[in-house]
């Protein structure tokens, strides 16, 4: 159980502009332990997962499921890690990265294997993150896509030799307790939902943040939440 000691180093590395009290297990487990969570929507309980969920798939979206389906269990689709990233002035930046087709680096000792390790000196896992489209949010194209930065298509990379600038988000805490995510090549805008619809199946894009109600359409707020808490409503979880 998290206590009241771990908020001031979960402020330190959210970086947002309230505090994240002791109850808020899955928000510190994501941002300072890189545990997997869920990512859930305040306005109707589904959950994010990648449209494609095989580790071949690098040119597919993200969309928002309302029911937990063994196939997608069984691949940890549900599952994303919220993965430090570096930093943006003071602000530290994260990847949106799926669990769901993670691929596990070649043992130690080989020639790929040498190329990321981490801080243990064991290779880091290969998993795809959420991209975003270069002329997102006004083009009418598909704004989001899951994939390594290599192989996702030309319009998903970035534009200042950085291939990951486009999978960089700035994760900030809400005051009820959710986070959202801003990404920083449209600063102007936030991950949300084509035709700002929070419906089953639908397809996760990039829309401008307007301002409005929370449990609306153009606030798009989502609760980390454990997976041994999914059976769990969040109201109960967060409050």
């Amino acid at each position: 159980m998290y206590t009241q000691e771990r908020t001031a180093m979960s402020n330190l590395v959210v970086g947002g502009p309230v505090a994240v009290n002791s109850y808020d297990n899955a928000i510190v487990a994501a941002l300072v332990e890189n545990r997997p969570v869920m990512l859930v929507h305040a306005f109707n309980g589904g959950y994010l997962r990648p449209a494609e969920l095989a580790a071949s798939s690098h040119d597919k979206g993200v969309k928002l499921a309302t029911a937990l389906d063994p196939a997608t269990k069984d691949a940890q689709g549900h599952l994303w890690h919220v993965t430090p990233g570096g930093f943006f002035g003071q602000r530290p930046l994260y990847f949106i990265e799926s669990a769901a087709g993670q691929v596990t680096p070649p043992p130690a000792g080989t020639a790929d294997a040498d190329a990321g390790r981490g801080d243990d000196g064991t290779p880091k896992p290969q998993r795809r993150r959420v991209t975003v489209h270069q002329d997102a949010p006004q083009s009418t194209a598909d704004t989001l896509q899951v994939g390594l930065p290599a192989k996702v298509a030309d319009k998903w990379r970035g534009k200042n030799g950085a291939t990951e600038d486009t999978q960089l988000w700035v994760v900030t805490v809400t005051p009820w307790g959710g986070i959202t995510f801003v990404p920083i090549t449209h600063p102007d805008a936030i991950l949300g939902f084509k035709d700002h619809a929070v419906a089953k199946d639908s397809e996760a894009r990039l829309t401008y943040n307007w301002g409005g109600d929370f449990t609306g359409t153009v606030i798009n707020t989502f609760y980390p939440r454990l997976p041994n808490e999914w059976d769990v409503p969040y109201h109960h979880v967060f409050t």
